[in-house]
């Protein structure tokens, strides 16, 4: 049995990856410094499966990832751990450098003493759409510049840099992905969709920044850890793929779609309406990408068009109330990036 480890597999899409890698028969080692943003509510499913093991441990501690990494000798390393809202990198940038720049470096030292003994191994390092800043027009490819317009984005792109610099230098077997925004079951209520979702269910009017119009690619995080799993399976070392959906909506659509989704369940309170608020600091307009090369190369596509995706969101946080109770009230309902300290 393959032995896979998961970085930051508390969170969203880390949650959702070990799901599926489990079901593919993985042995799966989950690392979680557990922050606001990690839920043991995201694993309860299989918390008890025998080819399921957690550890918490920061990414920055790269004595005690060495010595998983020793004790378990992974076939591969998903790193998903990283701080990700952009609003609060607006509001507090500190904590993205520690652990998306700091960590990474961390982990990458690691995992070059691992592989002087398991040069078998690979690390898988998930990144974001985010990195290549505004595209106003036609969508990123793998070897376009990267101009991140937020901390975050930032953070992110260092350590993509930091990965590939890894690479190069220390011939580590590494691969780089980016991604599109995902959305899906366990996310965390401070990204767009899970926020819109817990205030329909409460009343509330949906809050959206400036006029509505910045345009996302959005993926179900389903078909994107499935594209992980491709990669793992077939990727090719020192190469970076581009994950996406090829459909871009903006905020109000979304929106939009989330009610008449909202509508088709339930009888949908009177509060529920959109409500632009002010917009965040340094907003981009559009992100979308060219996933073209992973759909040639490694035969991968997406399956889950979005009506039918935000259809089983829904559904999850339907059948999933004590998700929300699990988390502090004000990390759903609190207003971040809304002034620049």
């Amino acid at each position: 049995m393959k032995k896979v480890i998961v970085t930051g597999g508390l969170g969203f899409i880390g949650s959702n990856l070990i799901k599926i890698l489990l079901k593919k028969k993985y042995f799966v080692i989950n690392i979680d410094k557990v922050s606001y943003s990690s839920n043991f509510y995201n694993v309860k499913k299989f918390s008890n499966n025998r080819n399921y093991k957690f550890f918490k441990i920061d990414i920055n501690n790269d004595k005690k990832i060495l010595k998983i990494f020793k004790r378990y000798k992974p076939n591969a390393i998903f790193n998903l751990a990283a701080e990700t809202h952009v609003d609060r990198s607006i509001d507090g940038p500190e904590s993205f450098i520690k652990s998306n720049i700091l960590g990474v470096f961390k982990l990458l030292q690691a995992f070059r003493k691992f592989v002087e003994r398991n040069k078998n191994s690979l690390l898988i390092h998930i990144s974001t759409d985010e990195v290549y800043g505004d595209v106003l027009t036609g969508r990123s490819k793998e070897e376009d510049a990267y101009k991140p317009s937020s901390p975050y984005a930032a953070s992110k792109a260092s350590s993509d840099h930091l990965v590939y610099s890894y690479i190069r230098t220390f011939k580590i077997p590494a691969i780089i992905t980016n991604c599109s925004n995902n959305y899906g079951p366990r996310q965390h209520p401070e990204k767009l969709i899970p926020k819109l979702i817990y205030n329909i269910f409460n009343n509330k009017s949906l809050p959206i920044y400036g006029k509505g119009e910045n345009s996302r690619e959005w993926i179900y995080v389903d078909d994107h850890c499935e594209a992980l799993v491709k990669i793992l399976e077939k990727g090719k070392v020192g190469n970076f793929y581009n994950i996406g959906s090829n459909i871009n909506l903006n905020n109000i659509k979304i929106s939009k779609l989330l009610i008449k989704v909202a509508k088709s369940k339930f009888k949908i309170g009177k509060n529920v309406n959109i409500k632009f608020v002010k917009d965040r600091p340094g907003h981009d307009v559009r992100y979308a990408l060219n996933s073209n090369k992973l759909i040639k190369k490694l035969k991968w596509k997406p399956k889950i068009n979005i009506l039918n995706g935000l259809g089983m969101t829904f559904d999850w946080y339907l059948r999933n109330p004590g998700y929300y109770l699990s988390l502090k009230k004000k990390d759903m309902t609190a207003r971040l990036g809304n002034k620049i300290k």
